[in-house]
């Protein structure tokens, strides 16, 4: 009832219609609830033990929170003090730790410093500077511990430098007595004079009696070493040897190394003797060499710097000099020996394999007594490379001794004939293989001027040089140039290129240097410009056929066609035309200034008119003299003539144009005129005198209408001045007679109105040119 009376309470409200219905699901639902009433009996216990055990956590929980209470207030505190404490003793524990090892430090230090003062006094040297540096070393340790810092510090800082200044000190006194230099006097130490006073005093002890005698040089040096001083004392040692004994020992042939074993000391000093060469020799120099480097070896510097455990890989005294020294001995050694015993010819560098052995055996001792490292081989490469230092010497020989002659003077002279050759000595038949180049040379020739050769020949001199005189100094040149290809044609290929291209080399530099080196004289003196004219044609001439000469004689790569000179022919005849040519205009120049000062050849009859002009032409004819006396037997008779003749022809053409210019011509005038041109026409000729034979110029002085061009002009205007009006009108022949062809039809009247009054019969003349 209860149960229907709850479910009529959750519905809110019950139909009539389905309360059947719901008494039947209500039923049901009993069923359900006496299941339900079983699990919850059984479920009971289950609940019931559950909450003792909450009971019981509750309990745990308040005892926990009573004992949390109890060591918050308690046992922290207690812990806090003990923690505190803790750090407190560790504090102190690290302090009383530290204090012990400074002590200990200091104690140390001490010992070292009584222990070194101990083998300072017995003189054993290397103990007492190992333990200086173990003083040293400590008191570095000392002085490293930030925030414990000593007073006492500074003083054993002091008092560890002026112990290690001390035994410097000592170990100074020592070397001095090893090893004693007793230098020359004289403040110049390069001269052989003064080398010669210099004695080095080696310090000897026998084996048996080093302890009573003193300390060994063993003991001293590895002192030295241990202190860190060892490298500035063989530093000063090495270069007193390099300066006083090694250097001059290759820069003078004959100095001489004398040794002298005396009671406990070995002298090495020099000695002289008469030098068979201007330069030493390699194989001299180095046994010179390594008689010293044995002396130093052996008495010196064969001290281990250290005891290794391994003999083979311990470091001795002679190596750390011979690193010091050896880069600057190689290179003298270089400069001052080797490089003057490359040979200067060919022929020569098969003897040079003496001297590549004895660098070898040189270089092979040096390593024997550690004084060179075993992959140092400078010198032995420099020898084994002498083919390459033959050419480069060579090269530079030749463009030196080229720009001497260039800049030697240009006047001195030789005599230059079609026959001249240069004096060189007959070339080596060509081999099999450049034979065959030469007759494929010879089959390009086409056949048809092979037919022509047989049926007419040239002259003999027909391509030959005419004779002039050019400058000894330029003939020279050439014959260095000839002399170096054929010391090219006996090289090695390499050799043979510098060679050939030093030779092209040294006309490049004639090119760029004569010209300007001599550019004040080339301007000034008429003869050196002409010299020049000349010197440039001769050096042309020859770089025509100078590569030809050679070309079957070289190495292939040059034979094939790079073995030419043709290329700069062009050039060296522009450059002598340019100079000659420049001083043709300074002489045309000084023609036309003075006929400018013969107040245009007007008014002759006035006296101080006619003396104006008549200066001018005798200082025009001195000038042309002068100037055939200076190119005479210089220039060829070629060259000379159409010199001589172009400024002729320039004086006279100036002469023609102002005569013809004049408006009026009296008959005194026109006396005086021819005069003064017939005095042109008797001595110009004379300037036409090529050679210093007298009678070889006669020739070249009837061919004077050959070499100027106005001359027939001149002399129809002199006959124009001594002429009346028919003879000019007959000299005319109607535009087709003599007088036509060197003067125009203006240029005749214009005469004719200057030299005739104005009549009939000059008007009829006038008429009649045309």
């Amino acid at each position: 009832g209860s149960l229907v009376a709850a479910v009529l309470a959750n519905s809110g409200r019950l139909d009539k219609e389905d309360l059947g219905t719901r008494i039947g699901k209500l039923s049901r639902r009993g069923e359900v609830c006496t299941m339900i009433n079983k699990k919850y009996n059984e479920f009971l216990p289950s609940m019931q033990s559950a909450e003792e055990l909450v009971s019981q956590v509750e309990g745990l929980s308040s005892n926990i929170a009573l004992l949390r209470a109890g060591i918050e207030h308690e046992v922290q505190r207690d812990l806090n003090v003990a923690v505190a404490e803790f750090t407190e003793l560790k504090q102190q524990l690290e302090r009383d730790t530290l204090v012990l090892s400074v002590l200990k430090k200091l104690q140390e230090f001490d010992t070292a410093i009584k222990e070194y003062n101990t083998a300072l006094l017995e003189k054993k040297y290397v103990v007492a500077a190992q333990q200086l540096e173990k003083a040293r070393s400590n008191l570095r340790t000392l002085e490293s511990r930030r925030g414990f810092e000593l007073k006492i510090l500074k003083a054993l800082g002091t008092e560890l430098t002026v112990q290690t200044q001390n035994m410097l000190y000592q170990l100074g006194e020592e070397w001095q007595k090893l090893a004693v230099w007793k230098l020359p006097p004289s403040k110049e130490s390069s001269s052989l004079e003064s080398v010669m006073h210099l004695e080095l005093h080696l310090h000897t002890v026998p084996q048996k009696e080093e302890e009573i005698a003193g300390p060994s040089v063993a003991s001293v040096l590895q002192a030295f070493a241990v202190l860190g001083e060892l490298h500035s004392k063989l530093k000063s040692f090495g270069q007193l040897l390099l300066k006083y004994i090694l250097k001059p020992l290759i820069c003078y042939p004959a100095l001489e190394p004398a040794t002298e074993e005396q009671p406990e000391v070995f002298i090495l000093c020099f000695k002289s003797q008469e030098p068979h060469l201007e330069h030493s020799s390699p194989v001299e120099v180095f046994d010179k060499l390594k008689l010293v480097f044995e002396v130093l070896h052996k008495y010196l510097l064969n001290v281990p710097l250290e005891q290794p455990a391994e003999e083979e890989s311990r470091v001795t005294v002679a190596q750390l000099l011979g690193a010091m020294i050896w880069e600057e001995l190689s290179d003298c050694l270089i400069q001052n020996c080797l490089v003057n015993s490359i040979p200067t010819n060919s022929s020569k560098l098969e003897q040079y394999t003496e001297v590549i052995q004895s660098t070898e055996e040189f270089e092979r001792a040096l390593k024997a007594m550690q004084f060179l490292k075993g992959d140092s081989t400078e010198l032995l490469q420099y020898a084994r490379n002498v083919n390459a230092h033959f050419a480069n010497k060579k090269c530079q020989e030749v463009i030196v001794a080229a720009r001497n002659l260039m800049t030697s003077e240009i006047h001195n002279t030789v005599k230059i004939t079609p026959d001249s050759s240069v004096a060189l000595p007959s070339l080596p038949d060509p081999g099999p293989g450049d034979a065959s180049k030469m007759k494929r040379t010879r089959g390009l020739v086409p056949k048809e001027l092979v037919a022509v050769e047989g049926e007419s020949r040239l002259g003999q001199h027909s391509f030959s040089l005419p004779a002039c005189r050019i400058s000894s100094a330029v003939e020279k040149l050439m014959e260095l140039a000839y002399h170096t290809l054929l010391e090219a044609t006996a090289s090695t290929d390499q050799c043979c290129i510098q060679l050939f291209y030093s030779v092209r080399n040294i006309f490049q530099l004639f090119y760029d240097v004569v010209p300007m080196y001599h550019k004040e004289n080339l301007q000034k003196l008429p003869q050196l410009a002409a010299l020049h004219h000349n010197n440039c044609m001769y050096i042309a001439h020859h770089l025509l056929t100078l590569g030809h000469q050679f070309q079957f004689h070289l190495t292939s790569i040059l034979s094939d066609g790079a073995a030419t000179f043709v290329d700069l022919v062009p050039a060296f005849r522009r450059l002598g035309m340019e100079c000659f040519l420049a001083q043709m205009r300074v002489q045309k120049g000084e023609i036309l200034e003075r006929l400018a000062s013969a107040r245009n050849f007007s008014n002759m009859d006035d006296e101080e008119n006619y003396c104006a002009a008549n200066k001018a032409i005798r200082q025009v004819l001195h000038q042309l003299k002068r100037l055939g006396k200076v190119w005479q037997d210089v220039l060829p008779v070629n060259v000379y003539c159409k010199a001589m003749g172009t400024l002729l022809n320039t004086a006279l053409a100036e002469m023609v144009t102002r005569i013809a210019a004049l408006e009026d011509i009296s008959a005194e005038d026109a006396d005086r005129l021819h005069s003064l041109c017939r005095t042109m026409l008797e001595e110009a000729p004379q300037v036409f005198t090529p050679l210093p034979e007298e009678e070889s110029n006669k020739k070249y002085q009837q061919e004077v209408p050959v070499y100027v061009h106005k001359w027939m002009t001149f002399r129809q205007l002199m006959s124009i001045l001594q002429a009346n009006l028919q003879q000019i009108v007959d000299q005319w022949a109607d535009g087709k007679g003599p007088l036509a062809a060197e003067f125009s039809a203006a240029e005749v009247k214009s005469l004719i109105r200057a030299l005739f009054q104005n009549t009939d019969r000059r008007a009829a003349a006038l008429a009649r040119i045309k």
